[in-house]
């Protein structure tokens, strides 16, 4: 028989998850109370009891994306040998969580960037800190692919950091808004492209 903390555990989780659905379909901002209850036939003040605040909630919502992330593509990346390899496993990680199944699916911190009126002081915070260490992530990709002489030794990075978000930002933009099922592809062949701009060296991204 499972025990009352273990019930309220899992009620929980099925909460967050549900939180995290609507915040990667309708913006963390637009998550609430009544609309997690209304998927979960529950009452509000049920979920209230369970999730606390709603700033409890999306900080939640934003652990449990952070992990997904962490799994799905940072653990892939890390995995992949140093400099271009890695760059391109992030890149085709990337578009497949904007493609097949999570078609629509946005990804929260690039959505957040256009929700700011609509976040509070400390959500926003979370998000911007979110942003910097996948820029972070991208940046080191970059410079790796430097030191091992994968790209040029004189090559802007933080331009090509820049550059490589654009493409992320627009794909993400394609996936959610204009359910584009090529998208994927298209951000794929994009970065290809880029990437060729910088060194004459052949990069293949499948």
């Amino acid at each position: 028989m499972k025990t009352i903390s273990t019930k309220a555990d899992e009620t929980l989780a099925e909460i967050v998850v549900t939180a995290l659905d609507i915040a990667m379909a309708e913006g963390i901002a637009q998550v609430s109370f009544g609309k997690v209850a209304k998927r979960l036939g529950m009452s509000k003040s049920g979920v209230f009891c369970r999730a606390g605040s709603l700033h409890s909630l999306q900080r939640a919502v934003l652990d449990e994306y952070d992990r997904r992330f962490l799994s799905d593509v940072v653990a892939p990346t890390r995995a992949a040998p140093r400099g271009l390899p890695a760059l391109e496993e992030h890149v085709r990680k990337l578009a497949l969580r904007a493609s097949g199944a999570a078609m629509g699916a946005s990804c929260l911190y690039i959505a957040g960037a256009f929700d700011g009126a609509a976040l509070d002081a400390a959500l926003h915070q979370r998000l911007q800190h979110g942003l910097a260490r996948w820029r972070g992530l991208l940046g080191q990709l970059v410079q790796d692919a430097v030191e091992l002489g994968q790209l040029p030794p004189d090559t802007n990075c933080d331009q090509l950091i820049f550059e490589i978000h654009s493409l992320v930002v627009g794909m993400a933009h394609d996936a959610r808004f204009l359910r584009d099922e090529s998208i994927g592809q298209r951000m794929v062949l994009a970065c290809r492209r880029l990437l060729a701009s910088y060194t004459q060296t052949p990069v293949t991204l499948q």
